[in-house]
């Protein structure tokens, strides 16, 4: 009897590795088979869907000892000698109808934007964005009186998909619904090249998920954030490991 093969993996299900093996591969710093963006790009990183003690020894040299990484849309604790220092629900949703649409008040944010678009993060806290962020994909903006008060743009680049990320308004001018016109564009940008944009956020976050959902993302699964210190001892680090 002929045994039917697996199904592929849904390329969603471990979005940072199918992106640093997909359209983000020029990003990727790898030892074995783990994966990461540079430190100043991206603190997201990549393990395989089914880790191996080498593959957790090959992190362990990558990161260096006792340094925390995290552990985007991992099941499983991290084995013995590893500290969970974050373990948080999470959400993926996916577009299924949002009304992507340009915006006319949107700029286009480039490296000249930098400094003001980590200084809003800073003041928002919408999740990692560092100095080289801005590279992943189109950022958007909006500005008022010259200043910059909101921003979204794109993340994780699986084949196919391009996350939204970094979604964010400045404390004194939400409630005007700059957030939710910012997806849309950053959405539209998405479509135009035949993609379809996804995003992530805390399940604790009914505010951003109330959002979303009324822009026309639904749920594709719950996720979970974790973090994780890995162990001190440089010895644990190279047992097992792969080529750099």
């Amino acid at each position: 009897m002929t045994v039917p093969a697996a199904a592929p993996a849904h390329p969603l299900d471990n979005p940072a590795y199918a992106s640093l093996t997909g359209p983000h591969a020029h990003f990727a710093e790898r030892r074995g088979r783990v994966l990461r963006y540079p430190l100043d790009v991206s603190p997201w990183l990549a393990l395989p869907d089914d880790p191996a003690p080498g593959d957790w020894a090959d992190l362990a040299a990558l990161a260096g000892p006792g340094e925390t990484v995290p552990l985007p849309g991992m099941r499983t604790p991290p084995p013995d000698g590893w500290e969970l220092t974050m373990d948080m629900d999470g959400v993926q949703l996916v577009d299924e109808g949002v009304a992507a649409a340009p915006d006319p008040e949107a700029v286009r944010l480039g490296a000249a934007d930098v400094p003001e678009m980590l200084d809003l993060v800073a003041r928002t806290r919408p999740g990692p964005f560092l100095p080289r962020t801005v590279e992943l994909g189109t950022y958007l903006g909006i500005r008022r009186g010259g200043a910059l008060v909101a921003m979204a743009g794109e993340r994780l680049h699986p084949p196919g998909w391009t996350e939204i990320s970094a979604v964010c308004t400045d404390p004194e001018h939400r409630g005007q619904g700059l957030g939710g016109r910012l997806v849309l564009a950053v959405a539209a940008g998405i479509r135009e090249r035949g993609e379809t944009p996804f995003l992530h956020t805390s399940a604790r976050n009914t505010n951003a998920i109330r959002l979303y959902e009324s822009l026309g993302f639904r749920l594709r699964r719950t996720t979970r954030f974790m973090a994780a210190r890995a162990p001190e001892s440089d010895g644990f680090a190279v047992v097992g490991a792969g080529q750099a």
